[in-house]
């Protein structure tokens, strides 16, 4: 049996690492403080295990075995010779910092602690930490069994040999791992912004309904779902709160301002489909609006949006977040848009992009649509961004 990993937090998310962690042949401790929130982790893995065996995945005994290889501990102390403890518990710094002193205490001196965190610096994690050297960020996309990327992260303390040793142990886990720069949204969380939140600006002036915006990114742009649609499934208070997070992280930069509309449906419960409301209507008997399919408005759409995503792509490898190739993989593989967005760029013609956003610049006079520099400086070389 290989390295012991421990997960701590049996939510749908921690639940999912374990499971990850175990199929790949690992001991794994998963803890938590609520024995029923253990008890419903336990449940959620036997069901996913036992599927996978239906599905003809694994025999019966491969799965027997991967279900005796997990403990469902609330003690912290079952940590005590673990190799990698990976955190997944809820979003609050303070909380986070209670954890991770009393971690270290537990675990021995190589150990290495990491955070699932979506929207806190991997920095402000480790400050609690005496030696944050051993701390980096590991963070899981739901659900983390079916989502091949994970993004590394190491923090400015990170010791650069634990990084490579990470990135290769969850390469190993069968996943597709991008190593990304501590800034707020990381890659993923950071680029998407506009799918986001240019499709509700787009809305809030009037130009088209949610169904037709939604229809727009699925039969022109090619997106697996419209960003309606896909709000509501993620629920609009979890994605209303990574834009507010990541807007003020960026000390409130236009580009990732939040949505009145958003807002207003959050605070009046209309969440998504686990409120049965969200943008859309899911109660019994409802049926979903119909989109105005006039291909020139559906095409104005689809290309305000993408331009704005390739800028964003575009500012991540500027400001030295990750790599071209690294951006692309994460966008694929993490949120299965059609293309990589930089790809997609040297597609299209650097120079077609640059001209729609001066467009935008020029006709709302907003930062929101200021072109990067680095696609400026690639229609002056006339190079491209994947090579």
């Amino acid at each position: 049996m290989k390295a012991l990993i421990g997960v701590v937090g049996a939510g749908t998310m921690g639940a999912g690492i374990a499971q990850v962690a175990a199929q790949a042949g690992h001991s794994v401790v998963l803890t938590d403080t609520n024995p029923e929130q253990l008890q419903r982790a336990e449940q959620q893995i036997v069901k996913s295990l036992d599927k996978l065996v239906e599905k003809g995945k694994f025999t019966i005994e491969q799965a027997e075995a991967i279900k005796a290889s997990l403990t469902y501990s609330t003690q912290l102390s079952d940590h005590s010779a673990a190799s990698l403890v990976i955190e997944a518990i809820v979003e609050k710094l303070d909380i986070k910092h209670q954890l991770f002193v009393q971690l270290e205490q537990t675990v021995g001196p190589n150990c290495i602690l990491a955070s699932n965190t979506s929207s806190l610096s991997i920095a402000s994690i480790g400050a609690c930490l005496k030696d944050a050297s051993r701390f980096l960020g590991i963070h899981f996309f739901n659900p983390a069994t079916l989502m091949p990327l994970v993004e590394v992260i190491p923090g400015v303390a990170t010791a650069s040999t634990h990084t490579e040793q990470i990135e290769a142990l969850i390469t190993s886990w069968n996943k597709t791992v991008v190593v990304c720069k501590d800034t707020p949204g990381f890659i993923v969380n950071r680029v998407a912004r506009p799918f986001y939140g240019e499709a509700l600006r787009i809305y809030e002036e009037g130009l088209a309904d949610f169904a037709t915006i939604d229809w727009a990114m699925t039969e022109i742009g090619g997106f697996k779902m419209g960003p309606f649609t896909l709000m509501d499934y993620i629920g609009n208070d979890i994605n209303y709160t990574v834009t507010e997070t990541v807007f003020a992280a960026f000390y409130f930069d236009p580009r990732f301002k939040p949505s009145f509309t958003q807002k207003r449906h959050m605070e009046a419960g209309f969440l998504g489909r686990k409120t049965s409301r969200g943008f859309y209507d899911y109660k019994e008997g409802s049926s979903l609006p119909t989109p105005t399919k006039d291909p020139i408005l559906g095409q104005l759409i689809f290309e305000r949006i993408l331009v704005l995503l390739i800028n964003e792509a575009a500012d991540a490898v500027f400001m030295q977040v990750a790599s071209p190739n690294a951006v692309d993989l994460a966008m694929t593989k993490g949120v299965n848009y059609p293309k990589g967005l930089l790809a997609w760029a040297d597609e299209l013609g650097a120079e077609w992009v640059l001209d729609k956003l001066e467009t935008l610049f020029s006709e709302y006079g907003e930062d929101r649509y200021r072109p990067n520099p680095l696609l400026r400086r690639k229609v002056r070389e006339q190079s491209k961004f994947i090579l």
